[in-house]
């Protein structure tokens, strides 16, 4: 495996080793450490997504797993070319990964892991491989939120007309985009995605380093325009046949789960929430992974503090201003 950069000033967001490599949705780069069975980590789509919101978990699953911690299109050391960053584009480089993994690490299913808006990709991607993957686990999951459930057209998107176009203008989404991501713009986003002011000033930091690097502007005004939202992904999510767990925190903008019954009366879905942001596992690693680690295993978890824990059902068009908060603190 290939470790060259190909990004200029940007230190590495994990420990281990990085490499690139070419997949159907052009050059991708990835962090891998550890050993055993696989595990594939997915961040989010924001204005300064990147490997380092998977840190927590990456690092704690390296003494037990060979864990990879994917950078999607237009964000880490992965291309950041100016060009269409669709749902296509992002499940094609989850697809990508998975064939890189099965033909270097361990060639059975693997279990994989996304943040947000992510899991969208990473539903699609299994649904269209359902040998691939073992397991599913979906940390705040976009796609269940609003008074509707989304089943559009196959392939379809919840782009607003016109919006891209407005955004980039004749030069001026770049500014814009540097306008979103200045320092104390990152703090205020990450505030929102916590739910507090207690964020994780490291990933902070690389926020801001990760959002100056040439052509970081192009996947998230994609983004902001609604571009790399599915407009069909609860019809996706109906259709998955693997163990799927779903988490999310009860705190911050981003807590809305009105259509969570749309898969809770799936008898492969199981359920945690917890008293946090939208990222658990930095406010609650222990609970977050004795969660996940029974998942895995096919036990029940352990209760504590939050609604279900494990437990199925048989158990027991967003406005631009509103995208522009997404934009960095949606994490989803």
């Amino acid at each position: 495996m290939s470790s060259k950069s190909t990004i200029a000033f940007l230190p590495s967001a994990l420990a281990g080793e990085r490499f690139e490599f070419e997949g159907r949705a052009g050059r991708l780069s990835a962090y891998v450490a550890g050993s055993g069975p696989p595990l594939l980590l997915i961040h989010s789509i924001n204005a300064a997504g990147s490997s380092a919101e998977v840190r927590p978990i990456y690092e704690h699953y390296w003494s037990t797993r060979t864990v990879i911690a994917l950078d999607l299109p237009g964000y880490g050391f992965a291309a950041r070319t100016d060009r269409d960053y669709t749902p296509r584009l992002m499940t094609d480089a989850v697809l990508s990964a998975v064939d890189r993994i099965r033909a270097r690490i361990a060639s059975g299913p693997v279990d994989a892991l996304a943040l947000s808006l992510s899991c969208e990709f990473l539903a699609r991607a299994a649904v269209e491989a359902p040998d691939a993957f073992r397991t599913l686990a979906f940390v705040s999951p976009t796609g269940l939120n609003g008074s509707r459930p989304l089943r559009g057209a196959p392939g379809s998107t919840l782009a607003m007309p016109g919006l891209y176009t407005l955004l980039r203008g004749p030069g001026w989404g770049g500014s814009l985009y540097r306008l979103l991501t200045r320092p104390k713009m990152i703090r205020y986003f990450l505030k929102r995605t916590w739910g507090s002011a207690n964020i994780d000033e490291r990933l902070r930091r690389y926020d801001v380093l990760t959002a100056r690097q040439p052509g970081a502007e192009h996947a998230p005004l994609h983004f902001l325009a609604g571009r790399l939202f599915s407009g069909d992904i609860d019809a996706i999510y109906e259709k998955i046949e693997q163990p799927v767990w779903m988490s999310h925190g009860e705190r911050g903008d981003f807590k809305d789960y009105r259509q969570e019954a749309i898969v809770r009366a799936r008898r492969n879905w199981r359920f945690s929430v917890f008293d946090t942001g939208t990222l658990p596992f930095f406010e609650r690693p222990a609970q977050f992974y004795l969660d996940y680690d029974a998942f895995l295993a096919g036990r029940p978890a352990r209760t504590h503090g939050g609604r279900s824990n494990l437990g199925s059902a048989a158990d027991g068009a967003d406005s631009p201003t509103s995208r522009i908060h997404e934009l960095q603190n949606q994490r989803r």
